[in-house]
């Protein structure tokens, strides 16, 4: 039966939990950690906060890729940085077409606030991130291609027109659900060296600021010649 039960030692009272009660706290404790870790979708690739490339960790943040990549690239990016989005927009979809969507490339992407105001766009893109990865990167997408107007009535409106569930978006956005994982990946990457955005580690190589895309490209192909 649940609760204590007593019995005598030497005359005195000794209290000892029963073994259906803790039995019960056990199943709980096990009940609130698989609820905590269902409010971020299992990554499709197998990524894993345990996971390091290059020593880099990848966290449980949103990528894109085949986990067994040769080649794993972690941008620390934020989404009021002009660099990142120039970055995103003209660079990004070619690194995508003919790397991550052709299976030689890993792309994973983690926050590294600079501008106090780029903190809520974060949190709201992690917040997409719950409804699942490929809601992430349509999110982040829009972000990117919205970098003037990131307030919180733009960012729930974003998550509308996506066709994300805009009830539980708008209370993890207004809940500041996500603080703490920003500021995770951001303290994160200032350990690694990282003092601007865009950054990027190719396999653990550091290669800073939104270059041409060639620049991306000699960097990768070495990396998969290696």
């Amino acid at each position: 039966m649940f609760g204590l039960f007593k019995k005598k030692k030497d005359g005195k009272p000794v209290y000892i939990l029963s073994a259906a009660l803790i039995i019960a706290v056990i199943a709980i404790s096990l009940s609130a950690i698989f609820i905590y870790n269902m409010n971020r979708p299992v990554n499709p690739n197998g990524n894993g906060s345990n996971q390091t490339v290059g020593g880099i960790s990848l966290d449980n943040d949103p990528m894109l890729g085949p986990a067994d990549a040769k080649v794993t690239i972690v941008e620390f990016s934020e989404f009021v940085c002009p660099f990142c989005g120039r970055f995103a927009r003209d660079t990004f979809p070619q690194i995508k077409a003919n790397y991550i969507d052709t299976s030689k490339v890993r792309f994973v992407f983690r926050d590294y606030i600079v501008h106090p105001t780029a903190q809520i766009a974060s949190e709201a893109s992690e917040c997409a991130y719950e409804q699942g990865n490929d809601k992430y990167w349509a999110y982040n997408e829009k972000l990117f291609n919205n970098q003037g107007a990131l307030t919180s009535d733009d960012l729930k409106a974003y998550a509308s027109a996506l066709g994300l569930d805009t009830a539980k978006f708008n209370e993890c956005l207004d809940s500041g659900k996500y603080k703490a994982d920003v500021d995770k990946d951001t303290a994160e990457g200032r350990s690694y060296g990282v003092t601007g955005t865009p950054t990027f580690f190719i396999n653990g190589k550091k290669f800073v600021g939104a270059q041409p895309y060639a620049k991306f490209q000699a960097e990768i192909d070495a990396a998969l010649a290696g």
